[in-house]
């Protein structure tokens, strides 16, 4: 899929260029609690951004989607107002964007059955998310585990949108999203955008303990993920622990050397320096000192959000009614264009 790399140039900035055309700007994080620092680095703080540059942006507590992964209610529950409380904390700001939960607006999962019928069912078989979490379920897998990338698909669509912010392991989930929205527009008209990707320019953090995957919340090794509510001693000792080789020398070499290139790449991204800046700054430590002045980092980068994420924890009834407000006027959004596109297939 091709890249609007112009645009992610301007993003990247702090401008956007007036030749460039951004009508509405579609994301969503599921409620798994409070974000880790890669949820933090290559979705939350992109999210901050975008908002102040572009005039109408959605984002989505994607609390149906969760559901594919067996959750308990009350935890389902909590986890969508830690998240809440987290990415207001993180500056989302409900003023200048839309933040709502997905559940309120029943017209995503109304959508989502429409293209469903005009999805192949082999096309949804080769996602390598499918199989990955099939396989982790050690199940056949449910249908809604199936098709959620189409219900993703309806949560772009149903707002028109035009550009979405992914990370590379939702490419392939896009691309789907793109495919459905040609195939709508041959069968019934031109009606959507077919929606453009703004990929995160920040490298993909790692696991402390594995820099071969990616940070996970459901990694089952405790010290492998640093959450951003993490207490100063508690991001210490994870980076103390963080798995790194037998060289003592800082370099960044993510082939050879993944351990110590992943906390490069943690160091640049909260500090806002380049990988050769900090590779500068890192000039006669070893990896063991160096994993120490990365902590430090990213205690002080957490520190206010930490603060702020506890006072708004204990305003429960202030988190529910920013996600309802929100899903009021994602409504105002969606009821027109799902209303038109009833008519479109022949339901009134």
């Amino acid at each position: 899929m091709a890249t609007p790399s112009g645009l992610i140039r301007a993003l990247h900035r702090g401008t956007l260029g007036q030749n460039m055309v951004v009508d509405r700007i579609f994301s969503g994080i599921q409620p798994t609690g409070t974000p880790h620092l890669g949820n933090y680095l290559g979705a939350i703080q992109n999210w901050v951004n975008l908002q102040e540059k572009c005039s109408s942006v959605l984002y989505s507590i994607m609390d149906m989607h969760s559901l594919t992964m067996p959750k308990e209610p009350a935890v389902l529950r909590q986890n969508i107002l830690d998240t809440t409380a987290a990415i207001l904390a993180c500056g989302i700001d409900p003023k200048k964007c839309f933040l709502f939960r997905q559940s309120l607006v029943p017209e995503h999962a109304e959508l989502a059955w429409i293209l469903g019928c005009l999805t192949n069912v082999p096309r949804l078989l080769r996602l390598p998310q499918w199989k990955m979490k099939r396989a982790s379920q050690n199940s056949e897998g449910t249908v809604g585990l199936l098709t959620y990338p189409v219900l993703q698909a309806a949560d772009i669509l149903l707002y028109k949108s035009t550009h979405v912010p992914v990370g590379e392991d939702q490419v392939l989930h896009l691309e789907l999203a793109q495919d459905i929205a040609q195939h709508f527009n041959k069968k019934y008209g031109e009606f959507f955008p077919v929606p453009k990707a703004i990929l995160s320019t920040t490298k993909r953090i790692k696991s402390l303990r594995d820099p071969s995957v990616k940070m996970s919340k459901s990694d089952p090794q405790k010290l492998a993920t640093v959450n951003i509510a993490d207490s100063p001693d508690e991001i210490v000792l994870k980076f103390r622990k963080a798995v790194t080789d037998f060289t003592s020398e800082v370099t960044y070499d993510p082939a050879a050397r993944p351990g110590v290139s992943n906390l490069v790449s943690i160091h640049s991204a909260v500090t806002g320096l380049s990988i050769k800046e900090v590779l500068h700054q890192a000039t006669g430590l070893d990896t063991a000192h160096y994993k120490m002045v990365v902590a430090e980092s990213v205690i002080q980068k957490f520190a206010p959000i930490r603060n702020e994420i506890k006072k708004l924890q204990e305003d429960k009834s202030h988190l529910i009614k920013v996600l309802e407000d929100g899903a009021e006027k994602a409504k105002e959004l969606a009821v027109p264009i799902y209303q038109e596109i009833r008519r479109l297939v022949g339901f009134q």
